[in-house]
């Protein structure tokens, strides 16, 4: 494979991302990947080049640049995997608490800037994008998916975090505008996405154009599909990605490498 640090340039600064794709066969179909709240890090490149190696050009985009390079937070338990935050409390919850802040509206907009990067960079295909995303990053797949439903045909929000709200900018409000494959990954336990909204959401995708699919998973906990997480669930995580490169090799048309 064939990696690299790129700068791309936004409305509000110049923000960095990785990027990983095969060496031989290209052009490929793009896929963007979209952190949590973590931010970027070696576990989400380690994610990026598994989807590299079936076929795609992958791009984890570091969404949090308004406030510096490559910030990451983390806390380790004795195993030394990382904590999942709701197992965290009194300073390290405020830690995580007082991270940099982005809305719906600054990834949407970011998310512009990286399909037009898309469109000019070199390996990449023309045509249809992906998008994968954790926990906020599922809810920023939702927005960007219904804002730019031309470009992006392909999406996937892993335990995805108030995918609705009563907010104006809620990602619910553009499931209209869904196109092409959306598919969700949840997790049995999870506040951040309860089984009632997990529920609601399908009643409202029902009507909608895109081909909507979803997955509950029996016992998983929220971030219970990145594999350096305390409730890392290998079970659940497998069933997500048949699911997500079925999806793919439908909506991109990869070449086979």
């Amino acid at each position: 494979m064939r990696e690299r640090f790129v700068e791309i340039k936004t409305a509000e600064g110049v923000m960095e991302a990785l990027i990983t794709h095969p060496e031989e066969n290209g052009p490929f179909p793009a896929v963007i990947i979209y952190m949590d709240i973590w931010g970027v890090r070696e576990e989400l490149y380690d994610i990026a080049r598994r989807v590299d190696t079936v076929g795609y050009y992958c791009i984890v985009p570091d969404f949090y640049y308004r406030h510096g390079r490559r910030i990451h937070i983390e806390f380790r338990n004795e195993r030394n995997q990382t904590i999942s935050i709701d197992r965290l409390d009194g300073e390290k919850l405020r830690e995580i608490q007082a991270r940099p802040k982005l809305t719906n509206k600054m990834v949407i907009d970011d998310t512009g800037a990286i399909l037009d990067f898309l469109k000019a960079a070199e390996f990449v295909r023309p045509g249809g994008v992906g998008a994968i995303g954790f926990c906020m990053g599922g809810r920023y797949v939702m927005c960007a998916a219904g804002t730019y439903p031309d470009d992006i045909i392909a999406s996937a929000s892993l335990h995805g975090t108030t995918l609705i709200s009563d907010q104006d900018d809620s990602a619910h409000r553009l499931a209209a505008n869904l196109r092409g494959e959306f598919y969700c990954g949840f997790a049995e336990h999870d506040s951040h996405a309860p089984l009632p909204m997990v529920h609601e959401l399908e009643e409202l995708l029902k009507p909608c154009q895109v081909r909507y699919r979803f997955t509950v998973h029996p016992g998983a906990e929220h971030g219970y599909s990145l594999p350096d997480r305390d409730v890392h669930d290998k079970k659940a995580t497998a069933r997500d990605w048949e699911q997500i490169f079925a999806m793919l090799h439908r909506q991109l048309l990869p070449i086979r490498i």
